[in-house]
């Protein structure tokens, strides 16, 4: 959401903030309860404790000698979602007050008037979004004994969530990988129940999925990317509507329990684990279908089955024995290629690195792997067809065992122009457990021996297959944009496994990687000259190399820069411990920014003297609409980045930098 500068009166029009107090008097040594107000207008928001998108609302009290302020007591909050349905962040629309225990003096003088003030700040959003500010204050008499409480402040502060053993719940926390399992037991009036957490572990953007069995709520919260791994709580509010329609929310902070994870991993949304799987063999078998519509392959169907038949004469029990064990050759390959990888994998944990979708090097590595598959089958470049006439040749051997070895060669020899629709497939069983891989290679191989099995019983369904011709390279074509929505998926993972740079770099690596294939493919093509191929080969060997080596995911070096997010209370906090202070605002489609990192932050100098003399370095992320960096940048009178501010111990005021940056500018404006 765009961010609106306006006056702070014409900020109050949207949201009118007051303090209000639940009773009305104060007693000394005692504690009272006041609350900010907030009115908002229909379709404007402010945000909770952990707003997501926006920042929360503050107080900064101003009271007399000796009283004393909590901290402000969150309401359940609502879901803040856009025009489009997305959630953005969590909040408050229509009145909402927001509590706060005052403690007053001992010595406060019972007959004499009190004056509590504080600075709101909040942030209001419709449309746009608008910082807002007032200062409130309210004046309550000291009385020796309790004054009537306001009914309406009161029947406000009502609808604060309770403590989850006043709900007569049970609740217990499992942390997985990539999720947490809330389960809460004896919640059965809970309707649309949905947890908020306090602290942002939880990605508050992502779906919940909940399932319910008996009187036991499971509740599947995806953990947020930049979770802290040291976190040991769940803590939040489960906000949930009850039997009678009435919106409430329960506080939520339990430990995350060892025992609850052996059982959470067991924990799957209804059906979800069954569904998914077998819809993975479903598609691997579709898949072995489609590598008989191969131009390499489809051809040479028919001739192998009319092999078959002459091989076993008018025998129909001999051609079906025939096809059973052509599927059988063709069964054992591809159950040999899935132990050989299940070695691998075996191997690869010994050794301390996993084949599975965690290792950003795996995931890259597959992503190139697709990338060529999906290139081959767009006609970029062509496998070689040796290995068809080889598998046809040896198709002539006679006898039941001939036919064993056909369908072997029919697999790991006479296919290979297949291949790219077995890179998947190398995918789900590297990430999938060894017994779940090996059925789907074995799904794979149903589906390519499936056409040879089924003419073998029907020989004579082989005039009704369609002619070879054209249709099988558009086939071919289109099969390869299936492959490139792979890779987009992949380099999706990627962008959570490596910094913004890493994932530049994958990207151009990429680009030149698939320039090295289109070198190769177009000077090795029929009647390409001897020469023109070798050149083409030995450039795009290089390029290859060149790609690879250029967007390898690496583990952040010794001394390499680790930015923290900006914010001005981050700021104050490294000033007054002293320590100098670079900050960033920056954006990812901001080339100049990118840029000015890559020359600055590339210098061993500048490494060196940020680490020995404990640089802090922020970094505002103007990526997506941030009113928090809009408005630090108007106060600086900049609408665009790249904007740099250097803060040197015992400066007042920091030194802004110019757009283009250089080590020397960097390290001279810390050195004046």
């Amino acid at each position: 959401m765009p961010l609106v500068a306006l006056t702070p009166l014409a900020a109050q029009a949207h949201v009118k903030a007051s303090l209000v107090a639940a009773d009305t008097s104060v007693q000394p040594a005692k504690s009272t309860t006041v609350a900010l107000r907030l009115e908002h207008e229909p379709r404007w928001h402010s945000y909770w404790i952990n707003a997501g998108t926006g920042y929360a609302t503050s107080l900064e009290w101003d009271l007399p000698a000796a009283w004393k302020a909590g901290d402000i007591q969150w309401p359940t909050p609502i879901l803040i979602k856009d025009s489009h349905g997305n959630v953005t962040g969590h909040g408050y629309d229509g009145v909402v007050y927001l509590p706060v225990e005052l403690t007053a003096p001992a010595d406060a003088k019972a007959g004499n008037d009190v004056t509590l003030a504080a600075e709101a700040k909040w942030l209001m959003c419709a449309d746009v979004c608008i910082p807002g500010q007032a200062r409130v204050s309210l004046t309550l008499p000291v009385s020796a004994e309790m004054r009537a409480p306001d009914a309406a402040v009161r029947a406000g502060l009502a609808k604060m969530p309770m403590p989850e053993a006043h709900a007569g719940w049970k609740v217990t926390a499992a942390r997985g990988t990539k999720d947490v399992t809330l389960i809460v037991t004896g919640a059965e009036s809970v309707r649309s129940p949905h947890f908020f957490s306090e602290d942002a572990y939880i990605q508050y953007d992502q779906p919940q999925i909940v399932g319910a069995s008996g009187n036991e709520l499971t509740i599947t919260l995806p953990i947020a990317e930049d979770a802290n791994a040291e976190t040991q709580r769940l803590v939040g509010i489960l906000a949930y509507t009850d039997e009678k329609g009435a919106y409430g929310g329960a506080k939520v902070s339990v430990p995350f329990s060892a025992e609850g994870a052996s059982a959470a991993s067991n924990v799957q949304p209804a059906a979800a684990s069954g569904t998914s799987f077998f819809a993975t063999l479903l598609l691997a078998a579709l898949g072995g279908v489609i590598l008989n519509l191969m131009p390499c392959v489809f051809p040479v169907l028919g001739i192998k089955v009319i092999g078959f038949v002459n091989e076993a004469g008018s025998d129909r029990r001999k051609v079906t024995m025939h096809g059973l064990m052509f599927t059988l050759g063709v069964l054992s390959s591809f159950w040999t290629l899935a132990g050989l990888l299940a070695a691998l994998r075996a191997g690869g944990q010994e050794l301390g690195w996993g084949f599975q979708l965690q290792s950003a090097p795996f995931v890259f590595g597959l992503t190139v792997v697709i990338l060529v598959f999906a290139l081959s089958l767009s006609g970029v470049f062509e496998f070689g067809l040796r290995a068809t006439t080889l598998g046809s040749d040896l198709q002539t051997r006679g006898g039941i065992h001939g036919s064993f070895f056909s369908g072997v060669l029919a697999t790991v020899v006479a296919t290979p122009c297949s291949a790219p629709f077995l890179a998947p497939a190398l995918g789900a069983a590297l990430a999938l457990p060894v017994a779940q891989s090996f059925v789907v290679f074995t799904a794979i191989g149903v589906g390519l021996s499936a056409p040879y099995l089924l003419l073998s019983l029907f020989p004579q369904a082989v005039r009704a297959l369609p002619r070879p011709g054209r249709w099988m390279n558009t086939f071919k074509q289109v099969m390869a944009f299936p492959l490139y929505a792979t890779v987009a998926y992949l380099v999706w993972v990627l962008a959570g496994q490596t910094s913004e740079n890493g994932l530049l770099a994958v990207l151009f690596s990429l680009t030149v990687i698939a320039l090295a294939i289109w070198l190769y493919g177009h000077y090795n093509g029929p009647g390409a000259s001897r020469d023109k191929a070798r050149f083409a080969m030995a450039g795009a060997v290089a390029l290859l190399a060149l790609g690879l080596n250029l967007g390898w995911p690496r583990a952040a070096a010794a001394g390499d820069i680790v930015w923290e997010p900006w914010s001005a209370e981050r700021v104050a906090q490294l000033r007054a411990e002293g320590r100098p202070i670079y900050v960033d605002f920056t954006a990812r489609w901001c080339a100049t920014c990118q840029a000015n990192k890559k020359v600055v932050f590339a210098s061993s100098e500048v490494k060196n003297y940020f680490r020995d003399r404990k640089v802090a370095t922020l970094k505002a992320d103007w990526t997506n609409a941030n009113p928090l960096i809009t408005a630090e940048l108007a106060r600086w009178n900049r609408s665009a980045v790249p904007f740099n501010l250097v803060y040197v111990t015992g400066a007042r005021e920091p030194t802004p930098l110019p757009e283009i940056l250089t080590p020397g500018i960097v390290l001279g404006a810390f050195q004046r």
